[in-house]
């Protein structure tokens, strides 16, 4: 089973890094910070390591 990702509301910046290396795993929100759009996209991307501030981590509360 694929590893699930979310974001840290807190530590994302909405600097976009994640959309631009993630290949459709993350967007923008309305509120300019991102949202997993495709946790397996994030993970073939780098998984946490998209986000060069930290905001992307792997959800372990989902099984």
């Amino acid at each position: 089973m694929a590893k699930k990702y979310i974001i840290d509301k807190e530590k994302c910046v909405g600097c976009g890094v994640c959309v631009a290396v993630s290949s459709g795993g993350t967007e923008l929100g309305t509120d300019g910070k991102a949202e997993i759009t495709d946790s397996e996209k994030i993970e073939k991307s780098g998984g946490e390591e998209v986000c060069p501030y930290g905001a992307v981590k792997e959800d372990k509360s989902a099984k």
